[in-house]
């Protein structure tokens, strides 16, 4: 008798339907579709910020730098080696979450005191796989970060708008 109420149980018991299947795959697609493009926008947030804090590192280690070098700015490789950048910068125009930076050093002259200047451009600026929209720029001469939408920003270009 138990033999045949186990089998009879058996019977009973069903999986999903097709149909059940589908709206669960529909559902986990839907999840995906709102949530990838979100992700992307928290992630290229992210890489702005980043790239702001990066710049006013930068700013601090060249004006510590200038300090024991008679006024002169270093370039990427010289602010690694006085240890006040970190190794991710080496090279002339370094990588780091998702922003390109380029420095470029002006050596003093008999006309005017040393300079530099920094930009951080997004690594890719358009599309769903954008690493960054806004472009940053530094040099010692402007009090804030300057920001540019469209293009490498510049000094002439507006303050950073947090």
């Amino acid at each position: 008798m138990r033999k045949l109420l186990r089998r009879h149980n058996s019977r009973d018991q069903r999986g999903f339907s097709l149909i059940e299947l589908m709206i669960v795959i529909a559902i986990i697609g839907i999840l995906i579709g709102v949530g990838v493009p979100a992700w992307r926008i928290i992630i290229r947030r992210g890489n702005e910020t980043s790239a702001i804090q990066v710049l006013e590192s930068i700013r601090k280690s060249q004006a510590d730098y200038s300090l024991g070098h008679r006024g002169e700015f270093g370039t990427f490789d010289q602010l690694i080696k006085e240890g006040n950048l970190d190794e991710r910068f080496a090279g002339e125009k370094p990588v780091v979450n998702g922003y390109v930076f380029t420095i470029k050093v002006i050596p003093k002259s008999a006309n005017q005191p040393s300079s530099f200047t920094v930009n951080a451009d997004p690594q890719v600026s358009e599309g769903i796989s954008a690493t960054g929209k806004r472009h940053f720029y530094i040099d010692p001469n402007v009090s804030t970060i300057r920001e540019n939408l469209d293009q490498p920003a510049t000094a002439a270009d507006p303050p950073l708008a947090q």
